[in-house]
């Protein structure tokens, strides 16, 4: 991971820029604004920390960045008197408090991480899944991804993305053939469908891994019931592993939006009957 730090606070650019270094990230650091718009271009970091002060708002500098930038980075507030709410309002996906700590930049980082990998598999555009059975198109759920982190973004919208993958389709494959891990994942598919609500969008995102899109859920609470929902309903099922098949390993990850923090997250497996 590339880092750029936008900061005049040095003894704070400093403490940043070790710890993301001991997290192995490729750091550049620099204390005007003007000149750090050059570095987007020249570096194409994916993460950006940044201090807005002595400017009273973030959001001009936001949107030089967003103009500046080849691909949208992972956007961090560097303050002390600002809240995770009214960052992610400006524009941001997270915030990182000041006097800055340790555990949240790994966890900051950890987040920018898995958001910036789900947005580049979401936008990976050479292998598309075409809409069937109530689950549409990856190309369709990745515009619908992004106006979701957009939106969450612009106007404070609570929004998650649950991830259920066939962790294991490789294996079964190898071990029981194409037929037997498409098997797996097209019975999961099958369920998912019938769990979901109306509301709920789901898409497939790869050939072992569905996605749903939680849009304004009324508190925190639902969407972590939502991923315990389809992982308890998964997990009671006995028809998801193929004949002879010995383990079906499913994840249920539920993802908040813009942040990229990982809310819950359920490990299920699955076997076929007759084995027990």
């Amino acid at each position: 991971m590339k880092s750029l730090i936008i900061d005049r606070d040095s003894l704070s650019v400093q403490l940043l820029k070790s710890k993301l270094e001991e997290l192995g990230h490729k750091v550049f650091d620099e204390q005007v604004k003007n000149d750090a718009l050059p570095l987007i271009k020249e570096h194409r970091p994916d993460i950006i920390f940044f201090d807005h002060l002595p400017l009273p708002d973030p959001q001009p500098l936001l949107l030089e960045i967003k103009r500046t930038a080849v691909k949208v980075p992972y956007l961090v507030l560097l303050s002390q008197n600002t809240s995770k709410a009214d960052a992610i309002k400006a524009g941001c996906n997270d915030l990182l408090q000041k006097p800055i700590s340790g555990d949240a930049v790994r966890e900051v980082a950890d987040n920018g991480l898995r958001l910036s990998r789900l947005i580049d598999a979401m936008g990976d555009e050479r292998e598309d899944f075409p809409s069937a059975g109530g689950v549409i198109a990856k190309s369709a759920f990745n515009q619908l991804f992004r106006a979701a982190i957009d939106r969450a973004c612009r106007y404070a919208e609570l929004s998650y993305v649950v991830m259920i993958t066939v962790e294991n389709y490789d294996d079964i494959k190898i071990d029981y053939g194409a037929y037997a891990s498409d098997y797996a994942v097209s019975k999961m598919a099958y369920h998912l469908a019938q769990l979901r609500r109306q509301s709920d969008i789901i898409g497939q995102t790869g050939k072992n891994q569905y996605a749903l899109l939680l849009q304004r859920p009324l508190d925190e609470i639902e969407p972590v019931d939502a991923a315990s929902r389809f992982a308890s309903g998964l997990n009671a099922l006995d028809d998801i592993a193929p004949p002879k098949c010995s383990s079906v390993q499913i994840s249920v990850k539920l993802i908040h939006l813009p942040t990229g923090t990982l809310t819950a997250e359920h490990q299920i497996e699955a076997k076929d009957p007759s084995l027990s």
